[in-house]
């Protein structure tokens, strides 16, 4: 399996001028996202995805020696779906803005995915996500419950080329390891006082 980083977001809603996934929560966030996927074990090879939109991440991330994969920067859902097409294994995607991912929590999600799904999204229900005081725009409803997305996937990147409509399954987890993610000045200043 493959660890794929998304990191090529502009960030505005964070209104700074620094670039997101460099903010310090102890080291850049985004290498809090980076040395999970490592410590896990579970994954043969690890990428970023990145774009012209986070130049100063980039350039981190390759003075690291850290695999960068470029993309248009258009978009999340778009950005992943070029990166997909070039693909042809199971990948485990990631927004590099959760600070509080660890390895185990990606350890218990690797067992919660069955392979025979093309794509299993990870959710969190809103009323956790509420509870720590965050918010999401992205969200679903999935077995009469209202959720949101971890902006985590893992994904069977062989079996994407054939279909063009994709059974999308769903696995709730209510762990604060994979919902506090920074989308907002206001994320980024609860996770600080946390």
């Amino acid at each position: 399996m493959i660890g794929l980083v998304m990191a090529g977001g502009k960030g505005t809603r964070m209104g700074l001028s620094e670039e997101k996934l460099l903010l310090k929560y102890k080291k850049p966030v985004i290498f809090h996202v980076i040395d999970a996927l490592n410590n896990s074990g579970c994954f043969s090879k690890i990428m970023v995805a990145t774009s012209s939109n986070s130049p100063n991440t980039v350039q981190v991330l390759e003075q690291k020696g850290i695999e960068t994969l470029g993309t248009p920067g258009k978009g999340y859902s778009s950005d992943l779906n070029f990166l997909l097409q070039n693909m042809d294994e199971h990948t485990f995607v990631v927004s590099g803005d959760l600070p509080l991912l660890d390895e185990e929590i990606i350890q218990v999600m690797v067992e919660k995915f069955s392979i025979e799904n093309v794509w299993t999204s990870f959710l969190t229900s809103k009323k956790f996500l509420n509870s720590l005081g965050l918010e999401s725009e992205l969200v679903t409803t999935y077995d009469n419950i209202e959720c949101a997305y971890s902006g985590i996937s893992i994904i069977d990147a062989k079996k994407i080329k054939k279909f063009n409509s994709i059974k999308e399954n769903y696995v709730i987890l209510n762990d604060k390891r994979i919902a506090f993610n920074l989308n907002t000045k206001r994320d980024y200043e609860l996770l600080s006082s946390s």
